[in-house]
């Protein structure tokens, strides 16, 4: 293998360019190759789910070209390009019958749209919304209409329901669960968030999931398993996300939700580090920005020559559903704690603490957001 072997960062999402401008910061010789199946643009994700509120299309969220940032970080970026295979024992990848030899490989291959069963004859007009590309699909199959069905309540189905609502569309959930965000928020804090969207005219029906999508007429009709029918021109699936793990699976490398890492986010492989949504840091597979800049931050330390573990603070996040401002920040796993709920309507704190009257999570809606940073300083870290 060549000494002048590159990094090859897969994936040019906020991970894979974010840990790049960390790295160049440190190393500004090394040469650097990023591989993406996608077209390579800069953009920062979590505003896939603000666009239709702003009336921005994809290349309005879009923040810089490949070419630019091919510039900015004097790197080499293969854009609609696929890896085929990790080879760990000779440090190389594979794109069809090509190898690329590494120095250090760095999977920042993020998540994939999880995909429910549907029957019926218009599965085509179910769009995932999970990268700019996705995004241009959907605003063309959307010009024009009205009426959305949007399956999945949990926090990116939430800022869809409010941002789609905001620029003019008549929104109906479906959803399988007995509140928004099961699993994150509080049932009081659950509830705030669902008026505020219903608020915005937005219609939940949560219990059932789609069964069937067919076309009626000029639109389609959306068949729930309650028996219930909903007229709609298109859905936006918002069930959820899987980390990607199949290459590295195949690669040898350990997977469990994600791609197994240490705190220097080092897999099992000698020379492999894996980021990002695809991660699986020491245990917690974080689908969020903060512990995201954290782990660039750290791993540009350990390419660099100067290994060092990823620690994460408090992580709070903020949902954005303009409707009924959310902060939340749930108890760290395996925590015990108990649940007290102030406040009512859609300006609610529900704080968890331990026995000894430790703060360990919190959701906060409404007026009540503006207490976070008061009680971030009580938070206990998710990994010191």
């Amino acid at each position: 293998m060549s000494e002048n072997a590159p990094l090859v960062i897969i994936g040019t999402g906020l991970a894979g360019y974010n840990l790049a401008r960390e790295w160049r910061k440190l190393d500004g010789d090394t040469p650097l190759l990023l591989i993406t199946a996608d077209d390579g643009r800069s953009y920062s994700k979590p505003m896939l789910s603000t666009g239709f509120a702003k009336d921005k299309d994809a290349d309005g969220l879009a923040m810089a070209e490949p070419g630019a940032m091919a510039e900015q970080l004097k790197a080499r970026i293969l854009t609609h390009t696929r890896i085929t295979g990790i080879d760990p024992g000779h440090k190389r990848i594979w794109i069809g019958e090509e190898s690329i030899s590494y120095r250090d490989l760095v999977l920042a291959w993020g998540a994939e749209p999880i995909r429910v069963p549907v029957q019926g004859d218009a599965l085509e007009c179910i769009f995932p919304i999970n990268d700019l590309e996705d995004y241009a699909r959907f605003r063309a199959a959307a010009a024009g209409k009205r009426r959305v069905l949007l399956l999945g309540a949990g926090l990116i189905g939430c800022e869809f329901a409010n941002d789609l609502s905001s620029g003019g569309y008549q929104i109906e959930v479906v959803a399988p669960c007995e509140q928004v965000m099961p699993g994150l928020l509080h049932p009081a804090a659950a509830q705030a968030v669902q008026a505020g969207l219903e608020g915005l005219g937005v219609r939940f029906h949560l219990g059932p999931v789609l069964a069937s999508l067919v076309r009626a007429g000029d639109g389609l009709e959306a068949h729930l398993s309650d028996g219930s029918v909903i007229p709609c021109d298109l859905v936006v699936s918002a069930v959820g996300l899987r980390p990607r793990i199949d290459l590295a699976a195949g690669a040898g490398l350990e997977v469990n939700r994600g791609v197994v890492v240490n705190r220097e986010l080092r897999t099992s492989h000698a020379n492999i580090y894996a980021l990002g949504d695809c991660a699986e840091v020491a245990g917690l597979n974080l689908l969020y920005v903060m512990p995201l800049m954290a782990c660039a931050r750290a791993l540009a330390q350990t390419l660099a020559g100067k290994p060092t573990a990823v620690a994460y603070g408090p992580m709070p996040v903020t949902v954005k559903t303009p409707a009924c401002p959310l902060v939340v920040s749930p108890p760290p796993r395996g925590s015990e704690g108990e649940w007290h709920v102030e406040g009512s309507g859609m300006d609610v704190k529900v704080l968890c603490r331990d026995t000894a009257g430790r703060l360990l999570g919190y959701a906060l809606t409404g007026a009540a957001v503006n207490e976070k940073l008061a009680l971030n300083k009580e938070l206990p870290a998710l990994l010191a």
